[in-house]
């Protein structure tokens, strides 16, 4: 398995952006559990559906956010060290795509929580 990740290790450009999206993924669940106790019941996370009830959830529903960008970064993780050796360029995009998505996750949790209070 740790020959696996040796690829991630040797591309510091790949391990730099793998481990600043896991550190990105950390502050996003310090910041809900810093505000977590704050929280309403009910919170907007749906915000792409209809207006009204269906777009509220309960309030530990925000950590689905978090979740969604760890699953990301662990298949993303994967793929770029089985494809670096074919293609170092698609590894890095797996990196990169991974690091969106932990940002945007993390600037909707901001967005939702400022929002609430």
């Amino acid at each position: 398995m740790n020959a696996l990740f040796e690829n991630i290790k040797e591309d510091k450009l790949l391990e730099r952006g793998f481990l600043l999206n896991f550190f990105i993924i950390i502050v996003s669940l310090l910041y809900i559990l810093l505000y977590f106790k704050n929280l309403p019941p009910f919170i907007p996370i749906f915000n792409q559906l209809p207006w009204g009830e269906q777009r509220i959830a309960g309030t530990i529903w925000i950590f689905l956010l978090p979740a969604i960008s760890f699953l990301i970064f662990g298949i993303n993780l994967v793929s770029s060290s089985m494809f670096y050796k074919k293609n170092p360029l698609i590894a890095r995009l797996f990196s990169v795509t991974s690091f969106l998505v932990s940002i945007l996750a993390f600037l909707f949790i901001v967005r939702t929580i400022h929002t609430v209070f």
